[in-house]
């Protein structure tokens, strides 16, 4: 059985529910609030372990305080065991803006989640695993040089990196380092286009592919994803849905086409499924799917490919 990694953050998300963002000195009603099991890494892996056969890991400190014994938690109750050792630096949490549109907008307190340590690595052979999970939060953080450090020793066989909204603001020096590793990108529209400055998005995918030398995935929303490898760039149509809210559904979506190209698919046919269970994310409060979505994502698309 072939094994997937994903190192990264696993956090409590404060899902705040608002009919839009306030303006400074504004009051404004919350129509809802709950708390739920997030983390960019954490999304991946569950959409992950759910999608395919390979097996999966987290790789994700949980630390001390309020939010790292609920994190702590919501793990055991989902039998998910992570090779790192709990650590006393406090765990942070996201609180989770969620206007009346289903766009989400995210406040995070960073903490132990995000902060690695090189002996951790020591447990574990990233030239075991088929395909290994990177989030560019985890790069930007002060400890985004042990993890860098840690795939560049033993360079993962097909790495993929989502290097998220702060595409930019990580150190030129850090995402030099990261992309020498040749990784699958996994960015959305407007990911790609601050980061290449032009709106065409297949230019933009053809520059990062420049860049990394390896297929480029740039998500579209309701739209699909536009895909670039090696039959070409294209557009994988999506799939329509009903937003209720957009967290996790960009890790959702890389952690799917990670579990189908681990049972075998070509690219093209695992942003396929992954278009399906991103749509399912976002017309459903909140990351994680219930079990009966899933039953029903996985049943339409074996269906549709027979």
């Amino acid at each position: 059985m072939k094994q997937l990694l994903f190192i990264g953050s696993t956090v409590a998300d404060v899902v705040v529910r608002i009919p839009f963002l306030p303006r400074t000195g504004e009051d404004l009603h919350v129509s809802a609030q709950h708390t739920s099991l997030g983390g960019c890494a954490c999304n991946a892996f569950l959409a992950a372990r759910r999608a395919g056969q390979a097996a999966c890991t987290l790789f994700s400190p949980v630390g001390s305080g309020v939010w790292g014994d609920w994190v702590q938690g919501a793990l055991e109750k989902r039998g998910i065991r992570t090779p790192i050792p709990r650590v006393q630096t406090p765990s942070g949490c996201c609180y989770c803006l969620v206007e009346d549109d289903g766009e989400r907008t995210f406040l995070s307190h960073h903490g132990a989640e995000y902060l690695f340590e090189a002996a951790w690595f020591d447990a574990i052979d990233l030239r075991d695993y088929a395909g290994v999970y990177l989030c560019g939060l985890e790069v930007e953080e002060t400890t985004g040089d042990v993890v860098i450090s840690a795939l560049e020793s033993e360079a993962p066989r097909r790495l993929y990196f989502a290097p998220g909204p702060r595409i930019c603001r990580i150190r030129p020096e850090k995402l030099a380092r990261v992309m020498a590793l040749h990784p699958v990108l996994h960015l959305n529209a407007s990911e790609a286009a601050a980061f290449t400055g032009t709106e065409e998005l297949a230019r933009a995918a053809g520059l990062l592919h420049d860049i990394t030398d390896n297929d480029v995935v740039i998500t579209l929303g309701e739209q699909g994803a536009l895909v670039l490898d090696g039959m070409g760039c294209r557009v994988i149509p999506g799939v329509p849905a009903q937003v209720v809210d957009t967290i996790g559904a960009g890790d959702a979506h890389i952690g799917t086409i990670m579990a189908a190209e681990a049972d075998g698919l070509p690219l093209g046919e695992a942003v396929q499924l992954a278009n399906r269970v991103s749509a399912a994310v976002v017309s459903t409060a909140g990351a994680e799917l219930p079990e009966e979505k899933w039953t029903e994502v996985l049943g339409g698309w074996r269906a549709a490919r027979t």
